[in-house]
């Protein structure tokens, strides 16, 4: 069967980390979100996944290069934090079920490996028309954990949480891992930094942090370019034909 493969680039010691899962969804709200993260904490790279059941595609870039779907796992250790970081981002989510159940397993096994003892995850939940205020929608695993987020004003989502956001937060709890999810309104059709800073409001809440959101356009700016370069590679391939 095949697997994902991990290429380690440092192994520090962490210290009760939480994983922030980062992957592309509705509004690209997660995607955003790590992207500015990464930036602003200056996170060090921690391991890269190769998943062959992400999108078969090579995308070449603006100068000629060539690169693949991939993802990565990120690390923010410092002494002003209460706990340290990992961050996963990456450019696409496995397309299959069994890919997204093998894929974010690897991840877990990778999480737990560096002390993770909670999972939070990010998303959009699609509304009709633009908001101009987002509201921020959570889920938790623990009646803790859902005190805490209703302390600090959000309320509780029912119904579906699909893909890498919903699972990562399953899976983590058959380990015993505590999970979040946290969901803000988006129109879900364009890379979203206003849904990415509601969220980013709740995460400084709820983790004591201060990640500014300066910037957070910026970051919206490089997942619409990642778009794009994907786009052209898929009409690339269309007119090269279906042999290659």
């Amino acid at each position: 069967m095949l697997r994902t493969k991990i290429l380690f680039h440092e192994r520090p010691r962490l210290r009760e980390s939480i994983l922030l899962e980062g992957l592309p969804g509705i509004g690209f709200v997660a995607n955003i979100l790590a992207l500015h993260i990464i930036a602003q904490l200056k996170a060090r790279k921690l391991c890269s996944f190769k998943s062959p059941y992400f999108q078969s595609l090579a995308i070449l870039g603006g100068k000629g290069e060539l690169y693949f779907p991939s993802a990565t796992l990120r690390y923010v250790s410092a002494k002003n934090l209460e706990r340290d970081l990992l961050i996963l981002h990456g450019s696409t989510q496995p397309l299959s079920t069994y890919g997204q159940y093998e894929f974010c397993s690897t991840v877990l096994d990778v999480a737990e490996e560096f002390g993770c003892r909670l999972v939070l995850c990010a998303g959009g939940l699609p509304v009709e028309g633009i908001p101009e205020s987002p509201r921020v929608y959570c889920a938790a695993s623990s009646p803790f954990l859902l005190r805490k987020l209703r302390e600090l004003g959000i309320e509780t989502f029912r119904g579906r949480v699909h893909g890498a956001a919903g699972l990562l937060m399953g899976l983590a709890e058959l380990r015993g891992i505590d999970g979040i999810c946290l969901l803000a309104e988006t129109l879900g059709l364009y890379p979203d930094p206003s849904a990415a800073m509601a969220v980013l409001k709740v995460v400084n809440a709820l983790l004591n942090l201060n990640v500014s959101g300066e910037g957070l356009e910026k970051a919206a700016k490089k997942v619409k370019d990642m778009l794009f370069e994907r786009a052209e590679a898929r009409e690339a391939r269309k007119e090269v034909g279906s042999y290659v």
